[in-house]
């Protein structure tokens, strides 16, 4: 299906803008405007490690072997149950996004551990090559890892900054970058649609975050992360 009157009636989005319309006008809008089929995708982007599906696959004893012999807590280990389903989809951009984070979070996480010493065992989530190879190696020079992962170089920029914040916009910069060159040769194609909805997702997140509680938030987690990792010194 081609999305020609839908994407040329949409409004341009600009990082560190504001969209006009509001995200949930956004969303009532997709779901009219798309076949059910399709739809399913923006309902799966929307997903989170939450959803009754990846709680209920922590109660199947099959899985529960595989989080025994990982190092992960509960709660990562359902983060990369989340990922595996979205590396599995039947949609390709969907696939290529859910990689594209895990390898986005896995070297954040890595460069965190080498940077204190840390076991990336315990935070390295995943079965591709890329979280095999910061599981043996780190995010020291490694020629392969280049060549998987060519933004490599700008994620590990954006882990050695300091202000939580800042740090967070970063990260949000290099997803929306992403999105613009897997969308641009790609004119009203499904890719675009869902590309644009997570480029307003993005948006939406940062509207109402003032510093103060972007600090609190980010420190919160950053103390959560190693309460729950038990890094040993």
């Amino acid at each position: 299906m081609g999305y020609e009157c839908l994407i040329s009636g949409l409004e341009d989005l600009r990082l560190g803008g504001q969209s006009k319309l509001p995200f949930d006008s956004l969303l009532e809008l997709l779901q009219e405007q798309m076949p059910p089929d399709d739809w399913k995708y923006v309902e799966f982007l929307r997903k989170t490690k939450d959803a009754p599906d990846i709680l209920a696959l922590m109660e199947d004893d099959a899985v529960l072997d595989r989080f025994r012999e990982t190092s992960l807590t509960e709660d990562d280990f359902r983060t990369q149950l989340l990922y595996e389903q979205g590396m599995h989809s039947r949609n390709r951009f969907v696939r290529a996004w859910y990689e594209f984070n895990l390898n986005l979070n896995n070297v954040l996480a890595a460069a965190v551990c080498q940077k204190h010493g840390y076991d990336p065992e315990k935070v390295i989530v995943g079965d591709n090559e890329v979280a095999h190879i910061l599981r043996k190696s780190g995010v020291a020079k490694n020629q392969n890892l280049a060549v998987l992962l060519p933004e490599l170089r700008d994620i590990i920029a954006v882990s050695e900054i300091s202000d939580l914040l800042d740090r967070e916009r970063h990260i949000d910069a290099l997803r929306w970058q992403w999105l613009e060159q897997y969308t641009l040769f790609r004119y009203f194609e499904l890719d675009n649609v869902l590309a644009y909805y997570l480029q307003s997702d993005i948006l939406h997140r940062w509207d109402d975050l003032t510093r103060e509680q972007g600090e609190a938030v980010f420190r919160s987690l950053l103390a959560d992360m190693k309460k729950d990792i038990h890094f040993d010194n």
